[in-house]
């Protein structure tokens, strides 16, 4: 039986902090699906279509440079997660923690889908030290007031940011 897991999110922006989440999730499954929620009620910087393309391409990059051999595909979704897990079959879910107070909230939400489809379970990857504080909102402060993000995305993705922040 195939183990597939999926990491669910809006990433926007894709943080290294996503990436090394993704990196260390594809190692515990046989086939890893990245979710990417459409998610319009949270206004995001990049349209669906280009968080799709950020991702395919940084996990390409990520893939080479580790020598990652499973599978991987970035998918988007709309509606309940626990539809679209069922819909591609994932056996479990993998929500990344940064600190204490983001347990709380991703405890509720792994409860809450698992009454709604018990058999799928959450699987909890604490971020890697050096990437621990590090937030889609809070990169997209950073740059919107010029400071330097180069420490917290990609080059790729950095450019992006700074051509959607130019007056």
């Amino acid at each position: 039986m195939t183990r597939i897991g999926l990491y669910p999110g809006t990433f926007d922006p894709l943080t290294y902090g996503h990436l090394d989440i993704m990196t260390r999730a594809s190692r515990i499954c046989d086939k890893l699906v990245i979710g990417v929620a459409e998610n319009s009620g949270k206004s995001p910087m990049f349209s669906l279509n280009e968080r799709l393309e950020i991702i395919q391409e940084q996990m390409a990059l990520v893939s080479q440079k580790h020598g990652l051999e499973n599978e991987i595909l970035v998918q988007s979704f709309t509606g309940l997660l626990t539809d679209f897990s069922e819909k591609i079959g994932a056996s479990f879910i993998i929500r990344g923690l940064r600190a204490v107070s983001d347990f709380e909230y991703e405890f509720q939400m792994a409860s809450a889908n698992r009454r709604l489809k018990e058999n799928l379970e959450t699987v909890f990857l604490t971020a890697s030290e050096h990437q621990h504080f590090v937030a889609s909102s809070l990169v997209k402060e950073i740059a919107k007031f010029g400071g330097d993000i180069s420490s917290f995305v990609p080059p790729e993705v950095e450019a992006r940011i700074q051509l959607y922040f130019r007056p």
